[in-house]
């Protein structure tokens, strides 16, 4: 059997050299979850200018030597203003994000702070004074210019996906539209002729197809379009048809069911008779038949579309799916495709009899910060990846007790990677 490590490196040997070409110009409020082709390069300081980030007065730091000092309050300056330059031995009123006006440089907020009024009536007296009684130092509450992204800087790079965080990032800078590849085209579809949708009666020997959902889920959150052709029926030219549809236009075919042995899996034989094939036993568990190959596309010789076939059972199709496809998805968007680093956790459960393969045990966090099992770890169990927070990395052979600290990949790292 091959090791998943060994496995991703066959499959990511291919994917890296298939990286979507194509690329679109998106404006940054519709960007969520693209990666980018070009990267994105600051036109301008951020902040643009040296700013407070309190309200509060501010002040020359060495007209205030002790507290209790009183200055006169020579301008106001609200947010998007500039002031003027400020005086010897004045303060100005500021608020949060006000432009420093030149010859300031320190804030004190405005809790430290006294206003006194002044009802004298004389020229520009309406604005009154300030009691400062803490004295500050040069620097105090400013934000310079520059000192969260400088002009000319890479702030986002090339093949990264766009976090909320990160188009927060590019509007900060004044990125209106973003050069993002094209989202990856994924035709999906099932096999057995057991396999019914729900909503249709369940007669005897039937089950619901849960994985189209699943994969269905996972592939969108991945970010890509989804050519959906359902459930194909259990023979050989219904999966070749289907096949040759599915390689139209999509980049990968995924499918669930049909890649073991059995004399009604058809995927296999499908397959090489319509590109090539690799069938795989990768030393997981959950999981470990695994199908890699390519599908020729009948109106461009020479061009083919990548095949993943996945195990039927629930929990060993999401698992795989998350551990082989999404690498190779992240891969053809040009983005790092290594799984996501695993944290350290402590392990509130014994495993006293491990398997001889690498095993992802479902488990998620109580409330005292420990991991915790699912009861059932069988791969026909879908409630425990609801149940889960995360999968448990066990390397081949590994005995677990409780209080050991343990890797978990997390699955929300996994899912949204």
């Amino acid at each position: 059997m091959l090791t998943l490590d060994e496995a991703l490196q066959r499959l990511l040997a291919v994917a890296q050299d298939r990286v979507i070409a194509e690329t679109e110009k998106v404006g940054t409020f519709d960007a969520l979850g693209r990666v980018l082709a070009r990267p994105v390069v600051s036109a301008l300081d951020v902040p643009p200018a040296d700013n407070t980030s309190m309200d509060g007065y501010v002040m020359r730091a060495a007209d205030v030597p002790a507290a209790g000092t009183v200055l006169p309050v020579s301008q106001r300056i609200p947010a998007g203003h500039v002031g003027q330059p400020l005086q010897p031995g004045t303060a100005a009123r500021i608020f949060t994000g006000g432009q420093i006006p030149a010859g300031g440089d320190a804030v004190v907020m405005q809790e430290q702070c006294e206003a006194i009024p002044d009802d004298s009536g004389a020229k520009g007296s309406e604005l009154g004074s300030v009691r400062v009684d803490v004295p500050p130092r040069a620097g105090q509450w400013v934000r310079r210019r520059g000192e969260d992204v400088m002009l000319g800087a890479e702030v986002l790079h090339a093949g990264q996906r766009l976090t909320p965080q990160a188009l927060g990032l590019a509007a900060s800078v004044g990125a209106s539209n973003l050069h993002v590849r094209r989202r990856p085209r994924v035709a999906l579809f099932s096999t057995g002729d057991e396999l019914v949708m729900p909503g249709e009666p369940l007669k005897p020997g039937a089950i619901y197809n849960s994985n189209r959902f699943t994969l269905r889920g996972l592939l969108q959150a991945a970010g890509c379009e989804v050519d959906d052709l359902g459930i194909v029926p259990d023979n050989l030219a219904a999966t070749r048809e289907a096949l040759r549809r599915a390689a139209q236009g999509n980049d990968l075919i995924l499918t669930s069911g049909g890649v073991s042995v059995g004399e009604e899996d058809h995927i296999k034989p499908a397959v090489k008779a319509e590109g090539w094939l690799e069938a795989w036993q990768v030393a997981m568990k959950p999981g470990k038949p695994l199908v890699f190959g390519g599908v020729r596309r009948g109106d461009d010789a020479g061009s083919e579309a990548l095949f993943m076939g996945l195990p039927g059972n629930p929990v060993s199709s999401f698992v795989t799916c998350l551990l082989a496809v999404a690498p190779v998805l992240r891969a053809i968007q040009g983005c790092p495709a290594a799984l996501p680093t695993a944290v350290q956790a402590r392990a509130d459960f014994d495993w006293p009899q491990p398997d001889k393969r690498r095993e992802f045990l479902r488990a998620r966090f109580n409330a005292d910060g420990g991991l915790e099992l699912f009861p059932n770890q069988s791969s026909g169990v879908l409630t425990s990846a609801v149940w889960a927070d995360g999968l448990v990395d066990l390397p081949a052979n590994q005995v677990v007790q409780r209080g050991d600290r343990v890797r978990v990949l997390l699955l929300a790292s996994l899912i949204g990677a």
